[in-house]
């Protein structure tokens, strides 16, 4: 698992773990903590093995997968900040699309060829045809969404080109939430990008104030209106895909390359989120309202019924649980793992 140390990388390995896969990780901790991992391993009872490895270095994710042999891969290693990405164009390009690159081509060299890749609704660009299905259009609006929308292009013409390969394209909507245990959860480095855990560091008493971006959309509360899907159904998804992939491979060909969308198919405004905050922690949310930010769209949800009919999964936690699991992370790890 590349970038398993990470957010939703560590609630996938609880779930692989609790499967019964032997899981070995691959991260360079830029993004991410040791730590993390020691607590995968406590709530999974199991040992789980990290190779620090940056995804960038073909040589070391080439020896990290000659020792390991691995019979599939989860790829989560990736920058992730929309905003980051505008700044620094090049990096994304290079970490994003070129680590996905050697990825594959280490897979290739031990016979691995099997792949989930974590994708995302960004791939839909600005769609604005709501519920969004995996036919809807396909574009970006930045490049962090526009290396998503590459390396999917690059496994789907891999697959084509030697019908050996099995891979699982998994668009995700908007993961928050955290393990009901309390142990790993979101743990953004410096100021979040997303708006669950910037919440989260409000109700703590870590930022004065939840800023609002935008309250004069066409929706019911003038908010934005999004597809939060709880972590742990995101990690869920990865093991029924990973299954699925498995099924579908025979007499040594494999199973292509197909997209599913991880959502829910319900959009939640963004005072839908706070108030439901607010239940779960007790306490009022500041906020205040700004103009919006540009390329925002008024409402993105995703239509699931792919995955539910082809991968028997379907998301099963709810907004409030979302944020009462989140909760219990911030109030046990008030500095995120660096608590510990």
């Amino acid at each position: 698992m590349t970038g398993g140390a990470g957010y939703i990388g560590s609630h996938t390995a609880v779930a692989l773990l609790e499967e019964g896969h032997t899981v070995t990780v691959l991260d360079d901790l830029s993004n991410s903590s040791p730590e993390a991992l020691r607590r995968v391993a406590e709530i999974a009872g199991r040992d789980i093995e990290l190779i620090e490895a940056d995804i960038t270095d073909e040589a070391a994710v080439l020896a990290a997968l000659q020792r390991v042999r691995p019979e599939a891969v989860v790829h989560f290693a990736a920058l992730k900040a929309v905003g980051e990405s505008v700044a620094e164009p090049e990096r994304y390009y290079r970490t994003n699309v070129g680590g996905s690159l050697n990825l594959i081509k280490a897979m290739d060299a031990v016979d691995c060829r099997t792949i989930v890749f974590s994708s995302s609704a960004t791939v839909y660009g600005a769609a604005t045809q709501m519920p969004l299905t995996e036919d809807s259009p396909l574009g970006a609006t930045n490049p962090y969404g526009w290396t998503k929308f590459m390396v999917e292009q690059v496994l789907r013409d891999v697959a084509t080109s030697d019908d050996r390969w099995s891979v699982a394209l998994l668009r995700y909507f908007n993961p928050v939430g955290a393990h009901p245990s309390g142990r790993i959860g979101e743990d953004p480095r410096g100021v979040p990008n997303n708006l669950v855990p910037f919440i989260a560091q409000v109700a703590v008493g870590r930022r004065e104030q939840l800023t609002i971006f935008g309250d004069d959309f066409d929706t019911p509360d003038g908010t934005g209106v999004r597809d939060y899907i709880h972590v742990v159904d995101v990690a869920e998804g990865h093991v029924a895909a990973l299954r699925t992939l498995a099924g579908l491979s025979a007499g040594g060909r494999g199973a292509g390359a197909r997209a599913w969308n991880l959502g829910t198919g319900r959009g939640s405004s963004v005072r839908d989120v706070v108030a439901a905050f607010e239940r779960a922690a007790g306490r009022e949310i500041p906020v205040r309202v700004a103009a919006r930010r540009a390329g925002d769209v008024a409402v993105s949800y995703a239509d699931p019924a792919r995955a539910r009919d082809e991968l028997g999964w379907t998301a099963r936690r709810g907004l409030d649980e979302m944020c009462a699991d989140t909760w219990r992370w911030q109030t046990s790890n008030p500095a995120g793992y660096a608590t510990s």
